[in-house]
């Protein structure tokens, strides 16, 4: 699960240019290496001011040579969580998930459970998108206000874990300038939606999180 604080305000100036990000590559012995191993999470202020952007990334460290195979688990939901009044337990969910080369989007709305266990929100769908093929253009859809993307991407997290590991065992003080990405070349999948602020809170603060849920 990845989570972060978002700063919404009247005044574009306050929050114009403002990117977060939480990022694991290297996850829980239980989802390390499957189809539910969140890679990374972002949020950030869409080209379009009004709007935020919501992306998760899935399945991390696929080769060029996988990707044209790699696909989206139908019994795994991605789940983007917003608080609005700091209380740390999610008032609005964002819910995407695949069916036959589709990803489905439902949300944002109030959840029906919270936490731990979730229901897709079936009367709060607001759009789907086809997803996209390796080596293709990105297909995206716009419905509700609201646009969406589903499908592979490079992976666009920069670390260098040879230099962290000598920074770790001391044998290095600092990040080299440049580093060497240990991630580069490889490949995620994605999920992209983007939203009005005025449908997760205009103003004040957000709590925002990422879940992946496995259908029992």
């Amino acid at each position: 699960m990845k989570n972060m604080k978002i700063y919404l305000g009247i005044g574009v100036a306050v929050v114009a240019g403002f990117f977060l990000v939480a990022a694991d590559h290297i996850d829980a012995p239980a989802v390390a290496g499957g189809t539910s191993d969140i890679t990374d999470f972002y949020a950030f202020q869409g080209q379009n001011t009004d709007n935020l952007v919501f992306v998760a990334n899935v399945q991390g460290l696929i080769s060029p040579a996988n990707t044209s195979d790699a696909a989206f688990d139908e019994n795994v939901l991605i789940e983007f969580n917003i608080d609005t009044d700091q209380d740390n337990i999610e008032d609005l969910v964002i819910q995407a998930i695949p069916r036959n080369g589709k990803m489905y989007f439902f949300g944002p709305s109030a959840p029906s459970t919270t936490v731990l266990n979730s229901t897709i929100l079936i009367e709060n769908a607001k759009g789907s998108v086809d997803i996209s093929q390796y080596g293709e253009s990105a297909i995206i859809e716009n419905a509700n206000q609201m646009k969406f993307f589903a499908g592979p991407r490079d992976d666009p997290f920069f670390m260098d874990f040879a230099r962290y590991g000598d920074i770790i065992a001391g044998n290095e003080t600092e990040f080299a300038n440049p580093g060497s990405d240990t991630f580069a070349g490889s490949n995620v999948m994605s999920i992209v939606v983007e939203v009005p602020k005025n449908l997760v809170g205009s103003t004040g603060t957000i709590n925002t999180w990422v879940e992946s849920k496995r259908k029992q």
